[in-house]
């Protein structure tokens, strides 16, 4: 081991393979290990030999690793010291907090290895991934991008290295661009992030890692320096800004921040000689496992040091001495402080180790101490002395009457303490079920119903329930002795669960107002104050109509937006109604007052509907309950038309002035009115026979076309219908006793031609019914 400026180094992995036992222990003593525990890190360094690797960690570190000569071409200069081909070396970084170890491997695709370089690259890398939190991959700027870089068997070595080592704990990768071109670090990242994820997919997988993300096995980070030689300044301060990310880089989110999987510190030299042994005899390396395997040998380690030292204590060779001659007084209290401070000096040493192995080895270890009392082999006159000498029980002993005693009260207790537990469990679940079904219910009826009393109703009904469900629970709980604070808050507890009931529900209630609001003004809208479907006769209010149903809606909106468990006033609803109905009387303002995510009179925790969300509920609603108002709108134009056939007083007006003459006409010559008459009684029946309002009932282009196919036949029929009336003789009066069965068959055919020859005359008050004179000759 060599020490120079503060910085210790050892040689810790020879050329030949050989793991530096002895280096390593002077090296771990000198640099303090064993005093960190679990406060420290190792960090390792890979990469293409003459990269710049020890010129980058005696910057960065501040260790005295020896650097390339420029001068003499690409050398192996690993070594800091004597032995040109030496592999892995190892320094302790100084000015680092915590104890950071770092590790200087072997440059990857040297010329000194030849074939052999592949074979020890493999077991390097696979040495500084068990051992290290950290792993600086340095590389080249000018091999991002390309196919055949020199860092892509490095990194397929890695990957697949990984594979065999995969356990809870990740490594991270922390690559070092060196020799940066004008290419700025977020362009180049993208890229090399790409390629990284390119060798692991293509990289064979086992398995049970199929489809394991990159991101299981590694934290990847990227920085990137300038070249040294060139650009010496900026690269010595882009260095120092790096070693600022190794401070505290055990800390959560740090660097090393991953530490499931950490051996401690005193355990470190022996962990890393199994690796490396288990590696040169090409074994899988299983952490776990090795974890157990370190854990064991420690521990069994500082219990046989501790034994010894109890065995060679000075105070306890004293009492075993003065014991030979009879009882000693305080024999027992003395022996349990010696041998309470051996295991505690244990406990102390062995605390970050794996707990199973260490609680094992401690129980053993007290075993062995008892056994070395003879306390297990006092026969019957010893025990009775002991039970008459109270001082001499020893606290680590177990055959202390005491101790069953008060193991017996300890389980009766807690017996007692599980089925009270269990008890007072059922007694509070039944009770927050009554308080369930006695408001969830009721509560969404009310914000249903969404009136001014919807929020007052909802306080006296959770007032109410919540009294009543109290004082049936403390009444449950009245024999189960519990002291009143216990009960203070056992009550408090009913009653916080009784306002989530209220509070989760008006918050599903809210998630669903737009749908509410919709059914409220589809029930306003299309039905009377009675309840009965509207009719859109032409008469009604669509505008005062559309207006209260909207209003209506935007009411429940306002219930919805806010919870209301306390009676502190709010404006929400005028706010909404001037924002979104009432936009005639608004005062122009640029400010919109639901352009907020927050209400101005309530709290965030109380707020259901945001400003800006009712606004957005109040634009959808309108949406999609426009198409009510237009089908009403329509239905009332169409039923106006239908049920509107004069003339506008400006055509009857024109009628009397321009048709002045023809009315003296009839005037002067009577047989006019007649034909008139005639031709009315025509078109009432042609009105009648082609139901002419019906056709038109579905638009005037579809009534026209239907017309137009039954105009002619249906006046043919008229006229042979007329024809046939003309030619009917008239029949003697019908006889009261005539016989009616023999004419069944032909009064059906003659009732229904006379059923459509009916002509009335309203203004002379004379009816004429050939059906009427047909039933005279059937009777006849």
């Amino acid at each position: 081991m060599e020490q120079m400026d503060e910085c210790c180094s050892t040689q810790l992995i020879d050329g030949d393979g050989s793991f530096n036992v002895e280096g390593l222990a002077r090296f771990s003593k000198a640099v303090k290990l064993a005093e960190c525990g679990l406060s420290y890190a190792v960090v390792s360094i890979m990469g293409p030999q003459s990269s710049g690797k020890s010129t980058l960690l005696n910057h960065l570190f501040r260790t005295n690793f020896r650097e390339m000569d420029a001068f003499r071409g690409r050398q192996v200069a690993t070594s800091s010291f004597t032995d040109s081909n030496s592999c892995i070396w190892m320094a302790k970084c100084a000015d680092i907090e915590p104890c950071t170890l770092v590790m200087d491997l072997e440059g990857t695709d040297g010329r000194e290895r030849g074939e052999d370089d592949t074979a020890f690259e493999k077991q390097s890398a696979l040495f500084a991934l068990a051992v290290s939190d950290i792993v600086l991959i340095n590389m080249w700027c000018h091999d991002i991008g390309r196919e055949q870089a020199a860092n892509k068997p490095l990194l397929k070595t890695v990957f697949q290295v990984m594979m065999r080592l995969f356990s809870p704990r990740k490594t991270t990768l922390l690559f070092v661009i060196r020799d940066k071109t004008r290419t700025p670090l977020e362009n180049l990242e993208p890229v090399l992030r790409e390629d990284i994820q390119k060798i692991w997919d293509n990289v064979p997988k086992p398995q049970a890692h199929k489809d394991t993300p990159l991101s299981e096995f590694f934290n990847v980070e990227v920085t990137a320096l300038n070249s040294y030689e060139e650009k010496e300044e900026q690269f010595k301060e882009q260095v120092a800004a790096l070693r600022q990310r190794f401070y505290h880089s055990i800390a959560p989110g740090g660097l090393a921040g991953d530490r499931r999987a950490v051996v401690p510190a005193s355990g470190f030299s022996f962990s890393a000689q199994q690796i490396w042994k288990i590696i040169k005899e090409n074994k899988d390396l299983d952490l776990p496992a090795h974890k157990v395997m370190v854990a064991t040998v420690r521990c069994e380690e500082i219990a046989n040091e501790k034994f010894a030292q109890l065995v060679e204590n000075e105070e306890w060779c004293e009492l075993e001495e003065a014991a030979q001659s009879g009882l000693v007084s305080g024999f027992g209290k003395k022996l349990s402080l010696i041998l309470e401070e051996c295991l505690s000096e244990y406990d102390m040493e062995a605390i970050y180790f794996e707990e199973s192995v260490r609680n094992a080895k401690r129980q053993n270890l007290e075993t062995r101490l008892l056994q070395l009392q003879k306390l297990n082999e006092m026969n019957d006159s010893d025990f009775a002395d002991v039970i008459m000498a109270t001082d001499v029980a020893i606290k680590q002993a177990n055959w202390d009457a005491t101790k069953v005693r008060d193991k017996l009260h300890r389980d009766i207790e807690a017996h007692v303490d599980s089925v009270r537990a269990a008890k007072l469990s059922e007694i509070t679940a039944t009770y927050e079920g009554k308080l369930n079904k006695a408001l969830a219910e009721p509560v969404e009826s009310l914000l249903d119903a969404a009136s001014n009393e919807t929020w007052p109703s909802i306080r006296n009904l959770l007032q109410r329930e919540t009294k009543t469900a109290v004082s049936g629970f403390t009444g449950a709980l009245s024999g189960f002795d519990i002291n009143d604070s216990t009960l203070d808050e056992m009550v408090a507890n009913l009653e916080r669960y009784a306002r989530s009931v209220v509070e989760t529900k008006a918050r599903e209630e809210a998630g669903r107002v737009l749908i509410r609001m919709k059914d409220r003004f589809a029930t306003l809208f299309s039905r009377d104050s009675d309840s009965m479907p509207r009719v859109w006769t032409g008469k009604e209010d669509i505008r005062g109509i559309t207006k209260a149903a909207r209003s209506a809606s935007l009411k429940l909106l306002s219930v919805m937006a806010v919870l209301r468990l306390e009676e502190d006033a709010d404006s929400i609803e005028n706010t909404l109604a001037l924002a979104l109905v009432d936009t005639n009387n608004k005062k122009v303002t640029s400010v919109d007052p639901l352009a907020s995510s927050t209400w101005e009179e309530v709290s965030a925790e109380k707020t259901l509907i945001t400003p800006v969300q009712c606004k957005s509920l109040w634009r959808q609603f309108k949406t999609e309950t426009e198409y009510s108002v237009s089908q009403a709108i329509a239905a009332q134009e169409a039923n106006k038309r239908n049920n509107n056939w004069m003339p506008p007083p400006w055509a009857i007006l024109a009628l009397v002035v321009l048709g002045f003459n023809e009315f003296m006409t009839l005037l002067r010559n009577p047989l006019w009115l007649l034909v008139i008459f005639v031709g009315f009684l025509l078109v009432k029946a042609l009105w009648v026979q082609l139901d002419i309002s019906g056709e038109f009932r579905n638009g005037a282009l579809p009534g026209l076309l239907s017309l137009s196919t039954k105009f002619l036949p249906t006046v043919m029929n008229l006229l042979k219908k007329l024809a046939e009336e003309g030619q009917t003789p008239t029949a003697p009066a019908p006889q009261r006793h005539a016989p009616l069965e023999s004419n069944y068959g032909d009064n059906t055919q003659v009732n229904s031609d006379s059923a459509s020859s009916n002509i009335t005359s309203t203004e002379n008050g004379v009816e004429h019914s050939s059906s009427l004179r047909q039933r005279q000759v059937q009777m006849n």
